[in-house]
């Protein structure tokens, strides 16, 4: 049926119809082939990218990169368009300034195929690898300041499709409608998949009991510790509503993050796959972290930034814009003694992807500059491990000098990056979906975790309902009624937000009362270095009191 067989009376807008699913049911990105334009001495591993785009930073000379690129894709017959990281042009090609002073610069570059006339040949469709790996060939490896714009996923269970060889084989992860008809669990051929399943800590409803966490009135002195959730955003719940900041701005005033309500998982819990009613995957993702980071720090301000859409899906790109406004607020607020920007403590990152070339020189740096550009600024950067139980080191997770790690990054006194693993409820043993390795430099409960979720109530129905006599109705269980507000769910996801949370709630113990953190300090450098020195110190007591899954038995 086309568009005019959706309208009512031929004057309205056209209904929903399948066409914006589809689009948003299709991942922006592709997966790696290692096998293609191969370069000597170079491992490749598979990895999700955007096809049409790379990225540069001034972790090398961006305008000799540019004309590199540009000349290494004219061969291809495809031409660059260097863009800033939200897409606009540049302005006769002028490098933009980085968002904190000294910091990460990096733009996007947009590989566009040539437009042709008469007989000339079509070119191929754009690949950034392929003009990646031939400008490393033209510069012998050595080709700093220079990848690929990354696909990085809200992974919630090894829904990531860039992780398997055919992304295309998980098209709808309910393949088990009815929950109660797995009496026992052993009966998979994957335990993995257990921790998916409603009542083995899948995403299912259930009942908050307790009280709201108990928050402080607002300081006389002081102020409130402040964490950023870089996910799919945050609902409507009254335990955050007076506690989470949505859309939050920039020094300039621009939006941080998505912003569009229409294609918001926070607000709309079915936007992709088949109309069967079924929650989307990472509906509801952004605010059950909202909920755990309350949990563990009542007395916490959180900013919620949404930088996924629908599918889960995050390109690095926006990842790093993303990260490079929340820095600018920092550092305003740092000079200007308070009177710019805000205060920003903790970031967490439930998200994760997986590099190509891993190794020193052959990886570029844009995403550890951003990260380390906020560490340098004193504050703490949180990222979850992953849910493939692999050791392959995840990003942002590894991005820090590990043991063994062969990514040479050096040790800095900035604020920590910690990197957090899942435990099971009991707190002893790791997780089987969890990710390992010793790029992981913490564990945490992850698995079957309670917390806040919007009022949803999608398309799956109780197995069993009666009306009784007196008019009262009488149901079974109903698998995605969430209008309680609260929820059970598993992963990584959930394990580095209790530690974002405690690490905030250790630094609120500094902050709340103490005149030397108040927003009017006269003085901001050594509020900032002991501000720093603050974070370390509640990192290492929260690290400390943290994964007791090795037993004593274990080193």
């Amino acid at each position: 049926m086309g568009d005019d067989g959706n309208r009512a009376g031929g004057s309205e807008e056209p209904r929903w119809d399948w066409r914006p699913r589809a689009r948003r049911s299709n991942p922006i990105g592709v997966l790696l082939d290692p096998r293609v334009d191969p370069v000597a001495e170079v491992e490749v591993f598979p990895t999700g990218y955007v096809q049409d785009r790379l990225l540069l930073s001034n972790a090398g000379d961006i305008a000799a990169n540019i004309d590199l690129v540009r000349r290494v894709a004219a061969a291809f017959g495809w031409d660059v368009v260097p863009q800033t990281l939200a897409g606009a042009p540049l302005e006769g090609e002028r490098i933009p300034p980085p968002p904190v002073p000294e910091g990460t610069v990096a733009i996007r570059v947009e590989l566009r195929p040539v437009a042709t006339q008469g007989e000339q040949r079509v070119p191929a469709p754009p690949d950034a690898w392929r003009v990646l790996q031939r400008a490393r060939s033209e510069r012998s490896r050595d080709l700093l300041g220079v990848g690929l714009d990354h696909v990085m996923t809200i992974d919630p269970l090894g829904l990531n499709p860039y992780t398997h060889t055919n992304p295309y084989t998980h098209t709808n992860p309910y393949t088990h409608t009815n929950p109660y008809t797995h009496t026992n669990p052993y009966t998979h051929t994957n335990p993995v998949a257990e921790y998916a399943l409603p009542g083995r800590g899948g995403h299912q409803p259930v009942a908050w009991m307790g009280p709201a966490p108990l928050r402080r009135p607002d300081p006389i002195k002081g102020r409130r510790p402040v964490v950023a959730i870089l996910d799919t955003g945050c609902g409507e719940h009254e335990w955050l509503d007076q506690v989470v900041q949505r859309k939050p701005k920039d020094v300039d005033g621009k939006p941080i993050g998505l912003v569009n309500d229409e294609d918001d998982p926070e607000i709309h819990p079915d936007l992709v796959g088949p109309l069967d009613g079924a929650m989307d995957p990472v509906a509801g993702h952004g605010t059950f972290i909202a909920g755990i980071v309350t949990q563990a720090a009542p007395d916490a301000d959180i900013l919620a930034v949404r930088v996924a859409d629908a599918l889960g899906v995050v390109e690095e790109s926006k990842l790093v814009e993303a990260l490079g406004q929340l820095g600018g607020l920092l550092h305003a607020w740092r000079t200007s003694n308070g009177k710019q920007g805000r205060p920003i403590d903790v970031v967490n990152l439930s998200l994760s992807y997986y590099h190509e070339t891993p190794k020193d020189l052959l990886f570029d740096r844009v995403l550890f500059g951003a990260l380390q550009d906020l560490r340098k600024n004193g504050c703490v950067v949180v990222a979850s491990a992953g849910n493939d139980a692999t050791d392959r080191p995840s990003f942002p997770a590894s991005l820090w000098p590990w043991p063994g790690a062969d990514n040479k990054i050096q040790p800095d006194t900035f604020a920590p990056h910690v990197s957090v693993g899942a435990l099971n409820p009991g707190g002893h043993t790791t997780a089987l979906f969890s990710n390992v390795g010793p790029w992981v430099r913490t564990f945490a409960v992850g698995a079957s975790v309670i917390s806040t979720s919007p009022a949803f109530e999608t398309g799956l129905q109780a197995l069993s309902r009666h009306v009784h006599d007196d008019g009262r109705l009488r149901e079974a269980g109903d698998p995605d009624d969430f209008r309680g507000g609260f929820g059970v769910w598993s992963g990584t996801s959930f394990a580095a937000p209790l530690v974002a949370g405690r690490i905030a709630d250790a630094l609120g113990q500094s902050l709340l009362g103490d005149p030397a953190f108040a927003n009017d300090t006269p003085d901001p450098v050594p509020a900032a270095i002991k501000r720093t020195e603050t974070c370390t110190t509640s990192v290492v007591d929260v690290l400390d009191a943290s994964d007791h899954s090795r037993g004593p038995s274990m080193p």
